[in-house]
C-alpha cells in the first residue's frame, strides 16, 4: 500500500486540486492506496474539502510541519510513504518514477519543482540555481518527498528541532541508509510564496539563514516565510 500523507494548514483554495492529482495518479497506476490529510490549526474549510475528495483527515494542532508530517505518518499504515504539500500536484510519469525507484532499491527521493502560474525570466533563473543546489547535493524539496516505511522510521521521522528545513534533515538522514534519489519527472508546486513576499524579503530570509546558520531554523521567530499570517497574492 501507498500511504500520501499532506500536511495542510488553511489550504482551502488549493488542497482539491491537489488530492485530485494524487487521485488520478494512483487510480492511473492501479494502486492500493490511502491519503492522509493533517489538518494543522486550520481555521478553513480544509478538513471537509478534504474529506469531500474521500482523504482520512486527521486535525492537531500542531503549527510545526515537522511534527505534523511525522503524526501523518504515524497514522499511516502503507509500506511506501509520499509526503505531499497541499499547494502541490502530482502526476502519473512522477509517481511510476518514484515507485519504480523504490522497487529497485532506493530507500527514498524527490523530484525536480516546476512552480504553477506565470513566472517571469529572473525567477525562471532562480528557480533553476535552487533546482540545481538541490539535485547535487541530493536534497529532496519538501514538497514532494517519497522513501521506504522502514527507512522512514529507521531515520526518526522528520526532525522535530527544525520549524523549517526538516526536508533537509530527513534527506541526508535517508541518504545515509541507502540510495536517495531525485529524479528527472518534475512535480508542480504553488508560486505563492513568489507572490505574496517581496524580492527584498526573499533576500533579508537568505541573509538571515547564511547568517545564523541552520540554528535560525529551531524556533518560528524569524520563519514568517513559513508560519506568519497567510498572505493575499
Amino acid at each position: 500500500m501507498i500511504s500520501f500523507i499532506v500536511p495542510a494548514h488553511d489550504e482551502a483554495a488549493l488542497i482539491g486540486d491537489t488530492l485530485a492529482s494524487l487521485h488520478i495518479a494512483a487510480q492511473a497506476l492501479r494502486l492500493e492506496y490511502e491519503t492522509l490529510v493533517v489538518a494543522d490549526a486550520c481555521s478553513d474549510d480544509t478538513a471537509q474539502i478534504a474529506r469531500r475528495h474521500g482523504a482520512q483527515v486527521l486535525e492537531v494542532q500542531l503549527r510545526h510541519i515537522a511534527a505534523t508530517r511525522n503524526a501523518g505518518a504515524a497514522a499511516s499504515h502503507g509500506h511506501h510513504l509520499v509526503f505531499v504539500d497541499a499547494d502541490t500536484q502530482v502526476n502519473t510519469p512522477l509517481l511510476a518514477a518514484a515507485l519504480r525507484a523504490l522497487h529497485n532499491g532506493a530507500v527514498g527521493g524527490g523530484a525536480r519543482v516546476r512552480m504553477l502560474g506565470d513566472i517571469a525570466w529572473h525567477e525562471r533563473m532562480g528557480l533553476a540555481a535552487f533546482g540545481w543546489l538541490f539535485r547535487c547535493t541530493g536534497i529532496a524539496p519538501g514538497c514532494f518527498l517519497f522513501c521506504t516505511r522502514r527507512a522512514f522510521f529507521a531515520a526518526g521521522g522528520f526532525d522535530e528541532r527544525y520549524y523549517a528545513g526538516e526536508d533537509v534533515a530527513l534527506s541526508r538522514t535517508l541518504a545515509r541508509q541507502g540510495r536517495f534519489v531525485i529524479l528527472r519527472e518534475q512535480v508542480y508546486s504553488s508560486d505563492r510564496k513568489l507572490r505574496s513576499f517581496s524580492k527584498s524579503e526573499h533576500l533579508t530570509l537568505l541573509l538571515q539563514l547564511l547568517r545564523h546558520g541552520r540554528g535560525m531554523l529551531r524556533s518560528r521567530e524569524r520563519l514568517d516565510f513559513w508560519y506568519g499570517p497567510r498572505r493575499r497574492r
